[in-house]
């Protein structure tokens, strides 16, 4: 291997395990399936070692699905000093009647595009923004979560012919006459 030549490595991420498939850079290469890899630091870190002293000098481009794993892969093999793409699935160019999807064959797949530049990666945030991304996006849920339960308790209460007589639901006074509130039956 020259020592400006590049390996494309393609990682279809699952939460237990990643499959990997890479390629080489010259003209006519074949991508080639390596195998599968525990989904960890530790393997993952291995994995690039053994492509560095396999390509001594050759620069890694490695390429996965964004997904629910996170971007912990991505900070991790470019704290390595390797490229790496993390692209959207709905990105990721798909041929007509191709409908037999395996682990396997995405990684191939990711290998084969990414070699000939057909994808788009997308934005990584920084993992401050992350988290305050992911913050939002809990208290959001949170919110959704109280509405719908203030929605069930009124359609019990209305179920039951019960009502409140005062002027302004979800007030101090309407959360107090609700603590004692008594229901015609036990269950």
């Amino acid at each position: 291997m020259n020592k400006h030549s590049m390996i494309f490595i393609g990682l279809d991420t699952h939460k237990e395990f990643h499959e990997v498939a890479y390629c080489e850079e010259q003209r006519g290469a074949v991508p080639v399936h390596y195998g599968r890899i525990p989904s960890s630091k530790v393997s993952v870190k291995k994995l690039i070692r053994q492509f560095e002293s396999k390509y001594p000098g050759a620069t890694l481009h490695v390429v996965y699905e964004a997904g629910p794993c996170g971007y912990w892969i991505y900070r991790l093999i470019t704290s390595l000093g390797h490229c790496c793409y993390v692209v959207a699935p709905s990105l990721i160019p798909k041929k007509p009647g191709e409908r037999i999807k395996t682990d396997r064959r995405d990684a191939l797949k990711l290998v084969r595009s990414l070699k000939s530049e057909a994808l788009t990666p997308i934005y990584v945030p920084e993992p401050e923004d992350e988290a305050v991304r992911d913050l939002s996006r809990a208290r959001e849920a949170a919110m959704k979560d109280l509405k719908e339960a203030k929605y069930q308790l009124k359609a019990l209460l209305l179920r039951n012919n019960i009502r409140y007589e005062g002027t302004a639901n979800w007030s101090k006074k309407h959360l107090r006459w609700l603590t004692e509130l008594i229901l015609p039956h036990p269950a």
